[in-house]
């Protein structure tokens, strides 16, 4: 092999120079320097160091031991520094030595004989003629297919000479010649270019080809012939940079800056310089040369000789490859190759790791640079120009794009889109964002377990995120949410259920009837359906469908069809709306107002929401998994992490798909735990509930059936639970065999009923009606927890006509189902367990009324029942107890009061005023006098109790008892301080209620707590055996005050005297008005038997006048008729 190798590196030198041998005669008139050296024959000893015109040269470039050895020589000078010059004449030798080198016989005799075996395998170079240098150029084309080992080092060592001019390379300059000189690339006549800077034609042809890929104006088209051959060029120098002329002179030292330790061959060299071409460091000139190679790999992957080395098992394996003459058919583009093999790694395919590195590589490749896809350069060329130039580098001028495509800087040409959309299927950026340059930059901490891009999505809007991950993110996201393929957790997960549901085909191919915008939209509508509607999705992908959603909640535009049909909306009521997640809350606060396309989009939108249930935030460390809410989303979830490690976390440890987490943060919302931030995304979620019933999960799973019988064709949730719990009370009070409603939804229907009843906006209509009075009366007050409720309660005097008969009827509710009166739930809460627990519901406030004089009775729970028996008292309607045991009652005394009062109002205690004087009277039912028993009794402790006395004696009590009625003591104190001044009392209403007081206690002493509690003792030794009621102890206490043997003691014995002395001045200013008014006085009388026996006296004599009387009368008669 040597012997051979130093027989061809010493060829004879034939006369003439190279212009007979280019078919170019008048070379050597045009160029002095073709007769330098003066034709003879040289020994075989010939050396080009003994050359004259080139030792100066020799002396000064190369090192002494290369001396004796012409290639060595030769690679020495061609390969010098670009500064360095050469003398011409030394120029021109070298160039007539290789030439002659390559067509010598003794050359190619040597390449027979050492590739002898190797040429009869290739019957490409088997059929070239000999002489013409082209069966050497023929091996070095073929030299990836050469397996002899000796035969691979001889040719490897000529590739350099052949490489070193494209004149060398066999019939390169024949289909070359036209568009050398359309592009005016250089010359291909000898000495009108430097000879060792050939290099740069074959560059300049490749610029044509790259300016003719992107379809730039003016680019020339070159003929099929020369691209393949410029292609076999760079194909054949892609494994050893040197042989890439002008890349070569054009990076040498950057190479020696950036990859000086990198071995050249397998196109390491490339990789490394590639991997620094965006460095500061980087020569304009090489980054500008790696780019031009770059292009040329995007147009043919053989360019790449790693790539195509690693993948060539697996593009035959998976048939990504096909031969064709065209050297940019379809299967030899980058893309194409990526597309291929990404879609067998996505069917679970195995891929070898070495292939999918190279993968990787060229994925981050496109992403980086965009002139690298001609069509982004060709469709993006007014966008680039108009928004994003000067952007160049790391991705920047790609995400420049993808921000226009997303609207946030104008418009996009909808061709730019495409190729943007194709550009990141090619790339397939969300297997591993690292893949994209910019935003693996900004993203760096974020999240460094997983780096899938569902991880960052994970993180969107927390505190985790900075600013500039979040914008990339999006940018990026915006086209990965149109093409359900592009996210690799949710095609692994639902490929199966995509082509079994929605006829999908693989993963780099689309349809025209199932593009790949609507596959999502078919994967959601069978994620939720039941098993009577048919076919549904696996467990797996349902999951994917749910985080797909949670994230589209975060921004409207990662829902492609909620931004196509909601772009008017969008504009018309949530132009202010930036922040995370707010268009999707203003569109649906707005549901009402949306056109029809964009409301049927979004009410299925939050249907699908309201049915997926979140999950409470794990520390990052422990997961990179994605949230499986969407209704809370993830700064809803970081936000209510309190409350639910505190009051939520069995729930959210065991619930599967029912809501219940939401359900209890609704009942926790007010804990002291709740941050702001979670008590607005709640109250939300059951804003939004409110305005169909399907929004709400649980309620539609528990109900539906019963909404389709009892209440079809209404929609709206409140109008639903209004129908169905009207439906429950009707049966309820007409003692009704069967209940309408299921017991399922009943239980539902009673969680939805205190949820509504916890803020006023989750009643529309009562809202609308008490807007007005809210703004005036309770403008500082925060919704929420029943408040704005309680303000318009306590102002209901205040209140316009519409907004105090909703809240009267709201009234009437609460009193006949406590439950639903939340502010009382709430403050008596504990002491409901105390006193109550055995207590049904609708009976828990009658509970609550009689222990509410208890030591152990909360002073706040205390307060509220009080201001519920206020409220009780001013209306019989709003006392069901009442109610119902004086159903006879009310109408037989009370009828003219009723005949006067309107449905939606209250009749101020009026109808109670008139029972407790029919009590005095005695006249009621026995059920009816239990009753007002009750209420006399309380409202004898305490003045609010009592309507008619507090609208009367106002003013009195201010002037007459500041201080009993500042104590607030509820032990009578105010009605005695009343009843004590009554002379003093100026306002004839206010006496009037003074003396009924008076009038009422006489006909019990528990209506009179001062006298009571004066004369408790007495009462149990002179009167224990006389039951209470009908006025008997008081008149046993009468008695016994004027029976000389008792003594009575001190404090009631005073009592009873002043009682006396009031009863005596009632009398005189307040004369019975009927008959049974006069009767009632007289038997509660202390001078009853008197009074009775003056009577008694005074019917006897008029019975004996009578008898007198008719004597006379009757004889008369007699005495007439004879007549």
């Amino acid at each position: 092999m040597a012997k051979l190798a130093l027989n061809a590196d010493n060829p004879q030198k034939p006369p003439g120079g190279p212009g007979p041998a280019l078919g170019n005669p008048g070379a050597a008139e045009r160029n002095p320097i073709a007769g330098a050296s003066p034709p003879r024959k040289r020994s075989a000893g010939w050396k080009l160091a003994e050359e004259g015109v080139c030792r100066e040269d020799l002396t000064r470039l190369c090192p002494k031991h290369s001396w004796n050895n012409n290639l060595a020589v030769l690679e020495c000078l061609q390969d010098r520094k670009e500064e360095t010059e050469i003398a011409a004449e030394c120029n021109h030798l070298l160039w007539n030595y290789k030439l002659n080198l390559t067509t010598d016989p003794k050359f190619e005799s040597v390449a027979v004989e050492v590739c002898k075996t190797t040429i009869s395998e290739l019957k490409e170079c088997a059929t070239e003629e000999l002489g013409k240098g082209y069966l050497v150029s023929c091996l070095v084309d073929h030299r990836g297919n050469i397996s002899d080992y000796q035969c691979n080092q001889y040719i490897t060592k000529m590739t350099s000479i052949v490489f070193s001019d494209y004149r060398l390379i066999c019939g390169f300059m024949d289909k070359c010649r036209e568009d050398i000189n359309a592009l005016r690339c250089g010359s291909i006549s000898t000495g009108e270019k430097d000879i060792h800077s050939q290099g740069e034609v074959i560059a300049c042809l490749e610029k044509g080809l790259v300016r003719q890929a992107e379809e730039q104006p003016g680019a020339h088209p070159i003929k099929d012939d020369c691209k393949k051959s410029i292609m076999r060029v760079a194909e054949l120098s892609s494994d050893d940079f040197h042989l890439d002329r002008y890349l070569y002179f054009a990076c040498r030292e950057d190479r020696e800056r950036f990859c000086e330790k990198t071995l050249a061959g397998e196109g390491r060299v490339y990789k490394c310089l590639f991997n620094h071409k965006f460095e500061e460091a980087m020569t304009e000139r090489c980054r500008e040369a790696l780019t031009t190679r770059q292009k040329l790999i995007a147009q043919d992957y053989k360019v790449s000789y790693s790539l195509a080395k690693a993948c060539k098992s697996d593009l035959r394996k998976y048939r990504c490859s096909a031969d064709s003459n065209v050297p940019r058919a379809r299967e030899a583009r980058l893309s194409y190759l990526l597309l291929c093999l990404e879609s067998a790694v996505h069917r679970g395919r195995v891929v070898s790791g070495e292939c999918q590195g190279e993968m990787m590589d060229y994925r981050r490749m496109l992403m980086e640079d965009f002139s690298l896809s001609p069509e982004i350069v060709l469709q993006c060329r007014a966008e680039i120009e108009g928004h994003c130039s000067g952007l160049h580098r790391k991705g920047r001028t790609l995400h420049c794009l993808m921000r226009v495509g997303r609207g946030d800087m104008g418009s996009i040409d909808p061709n730019c889109q495409r190729a943007l959309q194709s550009l990141i299927q090619e790339a397939d950026p969300g297997s591993d964002y690292r893949i994209d340059r910019a935003l693996n930059e900004a993203c760096e901490s974020t999240c460094r377990i997983k780096m899938i891009l569902s991880c960052l999505m994970e993180h969107l809007y927390t505190e985790k995120m900075v600013e500039d991950c979040e914008h990339r993110l999006l940018e990026l996201q915006y086209f990965i949410a149109r093409d359900w393929k592009l996210d690799p957790v949710l095609y692994k997960k639902c490929q199966g259920d995509a082509a079994r549901l929605c006829h999908t085909h693989g993963w780099n191919e689309t349809s025209e009837l199932m593009p790949p915008g609507a596959i999502f939209s078919c994967l959601y509508r069978h994620a939720y359906r039941s098993v009577d509607q048919g076919r549904r999705l696996s467990r797996d992908c349902k999951v994917e469908v749910q985080r797909i959603l949670h994230q589209r909640a975060l921004d409207v535009k990662l829902d492609p069809e909620l931004q196509r049909r909601c772009m008017t909306d969008l504009g018309k009521w949530c132009s202010e709306k930036t922040e995370a997640g707010q268009e999707l809350e203003c569109l649906q606060d707005h549901l009402e107002d949306l056109v029809s396309d964009c409301r049927d989009v979004v009410g299925n939108l939050t249907e699908l929401e309201s049915e997926v249930t979140p999950l409470p935030p794990l520390p990052t460390m422990q997961r990179c998994v994605p949230l499986l809410d969407i209704q809370i989303e993830a700064l809803l979830m970081q936000a209510c992490e309190p409350i639910i490690q505190t009051y939520c976390h069995e729930v959210a440890d065991n619930q599967i798909n029912t809501g219940d987490l939401m359900e209890c943060l609704v009942q926790n919302k007010h804990q002291k735990e709740m941050n702001e931030k979670c008590s607005v995304g709640v109250t939300h979620f059951q804003l939004i509930q409110i305005k169909d019933f399907r929004f709400s999960y649980k309620f539609k799973t528990a109900c539906k059936e019963d909404v389709l019988k009892l209440c079809p064709n209404i929609k709206k949730k409140v109008d639903v639970v209004i129908c169905l719990s009207t439906t429950v009370r009707n049966d309820t009070l007409q003692d009704a065999k069967e209940q309408r409603v299921s017991i399922k939804c009943r239980k539902q229907l009673r969680v939805e009923e205190v949820e509504m009843s916890e803020d006023i906006r989750l009643e529309p209509e009562l809202y609308d009606s008490c807007k007005q009075d809210i703004n005036r009366l309770c403008q500082n007050v925060a919704f929420g927890n029943a408040q704005v409720i309680e303000c318009l309660k306590e102002n209901k005097r205040q209140l316009t006509q519409r907004c105090h008969q909703r809240i009267f009827k709201l009234q009437e509710v609460e009193m006949v189902d406590p439950e639903l009166d939340y502010q009382l739930m709430r403050v008596c809460k504990h002491m409901i367990r105390r006193f109550c627990s055995e207590s049904e519901g609708k009976n828990v406030l009658q509970c609550l009324k009689q222990n509410k004089n208890s030591e152990l009775m909360d002073p706040k729970c205390k307060q509220m029942i009080t201001k519920r028996q206020i409220t009780q008292n001013t209306d019989y309607r709003l006392n069901p107890v009442l109610r119902k045991a004086c159903k006879a009652d009310i109408p037989k005394f009370c009828q003219p009061i009723l005949n006067k009062a309107t449905a939606d109002s209250e009749l101020e205690g009026q109808v109670i005023s008139c029972l407790k004087l029919k009590y005095a009277d005695q006249r009621l039912s026995p059920d009816c006098e239990a009753q007002i028993q009750v209420i006399l009794q309380e409202s004898a402790l305490d003045y609010r109790l009592d309507p008619q006395l507090q609208i009367h004696c106002t003013q009195e009590i201010s002037r007459l008892c500041p201080e009993e009625a500042a104590a607030q003591e509820q032990t009578g104190q105010v009605e005695e301080c009343l009843k004590v001044n009554l002379l003093k009392v100026k306002q004839e209403g206010c006496k009037k209620e003074v003396l009924n007081m008076l009038k009422e206690s006489k006909a019990d002493i528990f209506v009179d707590p001062v006298l009571h509690t004066a004369c408790a003792l007495d009462i149990k030794h002179q009167c224990a055996a006389i039951p209470p009621g009908r006025g008997r102890q008081m008149s046993c206490l009468m008695e016994a005050l004027q029976d000389k043997r008792v003594r009575l003691q001190p404090e009631c014995k005073k009592r009873l005297q002043d009682r006396i002395d009031m009863w005596s001045y009632a009398a005189k200013v307040a004369p019975a008005e009927g008959f049974s008014d006069l009767a009632m006085q007289v038997m509660t009388s202390p001078s009853k038997n008197y009074i009775l026996t003056v009577i008694g006296t005074g019917v006897a004599l008029l019975f004996m006048m009578g008898l007198l009387c008719g004597r006379f009368t009757k004889r008369l008669t007699q005495e007439l008729k004879d007549r």
